[in-house]
């Protein structure tokens, strides 16, 4: 459609003459930037990055003059429908003239912010999009299997679902248990209807997708209970959590408890406060992060699974987080490059999403700035804090996650961190599995 087709950027201005900038004196060299003999590798992503970076700088220290000759080479050298480098640069161009528009520091470039929209998928267009790379199917695969086997011979299990794509893992699940040699248990199945919206976005309410589970349950003779609890991401799932203490879920019920946490739970706030002040802290027994999984700890779960992006993005400097978004989300970018042409709707809806992760990383604070990654390391530390353990997949598990692997590009990889696993594409971390036991 051609509303969700990425629009060009405006053209930027040329850049004033040296002699227009400083009178009288040398034009200025950007540190670090090429000299004019190597301007030629302005493409590169080492380059490009580092015009970022300066970019960023210039914004941060109110320089209108250089961060505009520098948004005007980068508007020249990252088209949105270049190569997938390029479109990268280009997400994080629109980002930076965004914290411009936004914090008041650049005033001529607020006309040059153009957004992308986001794509509000069907059904079967989100079960399709979440199937085109094993970025999320890689944690969903993991999962599945160690839920099977933490409810082998329990005859009621009550899965809490806290995913980013809506339940697309239930319905593989869903399948495993009508096919159990024991016969299927009764499927209680509660989740998050979130207040906020987080792509990759639903056209459809959960009450309808609920009833839709539970049709395609009773065609599995699977028996299926949905519950929808109105939940917010910002407070640690509160609402979710005293649902849960109150209607005794667990073995009080005698039922097997499993908290499934797919790519949801970095929404969480990782600190006390959001501000200027804030002081990031693992062990800090106050943050919502931290109360969020005490408090899940105290419903004794069977097991609980964590499956998250293994990136950091919670630094409050501005540059350190740029950097380290730019050299994760190229991922995403360069696998899409493999498979999907350039004029693929697709493409446009999963280029779209992560613009809006761009964004937010880049041109948000505070509470605004909600993608709030943090490496396998720091959650590791989070849920042993919490009175978790961590327990290895099988190989069981492990030979379905190499099997799914298998349908993809070759680039895509799968390796062991001690009892966990990690996704990669071209050697480098993408998703981390992990699944844990109260200690």
């Amino acid at each position: 459609m051609a509303s969700e087709s990425f629009p060009p950027l405006p053209p930027l201005p040329p850049p004033p003459l040296p002699h227009q900038i400083i009178p009288n004196k040398a034009a200025r060299r950007w540190p670090g930037l090429p000299s004019p003999k190597l301007q030629g590798s302005f493409g590169d992503a080492n380059c490009m990055e580092q015009l970022l970076v300066h970019c960023a700088n210039a914004i941060e220290t109110n320089d209108a003059t250089l961060a505009q000759q520098i948004l005007w080479v980068l508007n020249n050298i990252a088209p949105p429908d270049g190569d997938s480098g390029q479109r990268l640069t280009c997400g994080f161009l629109r980002a930076l003239v965004s914290r411009a528009a936004r914090s008041g520091s650049c005033k001529l470039l607020p006309d040059v912010a153009v957004s992308i929209p986001n794509h509000k998928f069907s059904i079967i267009e989100l079960a399709g999009f979440v199937d085109l790379t094993p970025w999320h199917r890689f944690g969903f695969t993991a999962a599945n299997a160690a839920v099977m086997e933490a409810a082998e011979g329990r005859s009621v299990v009550h899965i809490v679902d806290l995913s980013l794509t809506h339940c697309m893992q239930i319905p593989t699940l869903i399948d495993s248990f009508s096919t159990r040699p024991e016969g299927p248990p009764f499927l209680k199945l509660t989740v998050a209807g979130a207040t906020e919206d987080f792509p990759p976005m639903l056209d459809l309410s959960y009450e309808d997708l609920g009833a839709k589970l539970i049709n395609f349950a009773r065609s599995r003779n699977v028996a299926m209970e949905f519950r929808v609890v109105p939940s917010s991401s910002s407070d640690g799932f509160s609402s979710l959590i005293d649902h849960l203490k109150i209607t005794g879920a667990g073995d009080s019920n005698g039922e097997a408890l499993i908290v499934n946490c797919q790519m949801l739970l970095h929404y969480i706030p990782d600190s006390e406060t959001l501000g200027a002040s804030r002081v990031a802290n693992v062990n800090s027994h106050n943050s919502p992060r931290a109360m969020f999984l005490k408090a899940v700890r105290e419903l004794n779960p069977c097991t609980v699974l964590l499956v998250d992006e293994d990136a950091d993005f919670t630094s409050e400097n501005l540059v350190t987080r740029l950097r380290s978004a730019y050299n994760y989300l190229w991922i995403p970018y360069d696998t899409v490059e493999t498979f999907l042409p350039r004029e693929s709707r697709q493409r446009q809806w999963y280029e779209a999403d992560m613009c809006w992760k761009i964004e937010n990383v880049v041109a948000q604070e505070g509470q605004q700035r909600v993608e709030r990654l943090e490496p396998k390391g720091k959650w590791v530390q989070r849920m042993r804090g919490a009175g978790f353990r961590g327990v290895g997949f099988s190989e069981e598990a492990v030979g379905e996650v190499k099997s799914m692997l298998d349908e993809h590009a070759a680039g895509w990889g799968m390796k062991r961190e001690e009892q966990d696993l990690v996704l990669t594409w071209k050697g480098h971390n993408v998703v981390f599995a992990t699944a844990w036991l109260p200690a």
